[in-house]
């Protein structure tokens, strides 16, 4: 049996969330486009849970590596990722509903990252 660590999160738009993190489906592709798939499950009321999938573009990946000279570890990946859950949960006021989209992309890596020093 899998025990699962679950966490809070209290956002910007004055939900709690609990969630915790799932599977990790890499490599992945979405669009034609390849990266890594986290999976996290997701619920604001205790009762219904739902899936949080966030894509990390390899192309993010690879537009971090040439701006800092160096490739990110695993775990600095998965900052990137988690940064982007509480993002998403800031910004969605219908969590559930807007789930599928949440991607990691060129153009958002080095903010998520920036909030934790990450250079």
């Amino acid at each position: 049996m899998t025990v699962r660590r679950i966490k809070t999160y209290s956002a910007e738009t004055g939900y709690v969330y609990q969630y915790h993190f799932e599977e990790l489906r890499s490599p992945h592709q979405r669009d034609g486009r390849d990266g890594s798939e986290y999976v996290f499950i997701a619920s604001r009321d205790r009762k219904i849970t739902f899936p949080v999938p966030i894509f990390l573009h390899r192309h993010a990946l690879d537009a971090w590596a040439d701006a800092h000279g160096r490739e990110l570890t695993g775990s600095e990946q998965y900052a990137a990722v988690k940064m982007r859950l509480f993002r998403f949960f800031d910004e969605t006021e219908d969590a559930e509903k807007d789930s599928q989209q949440v991607e990691v992309t060129p153009e958002n890596i080095h903010d998520l990252l920036a909030i934790l020093d990450i250079d």
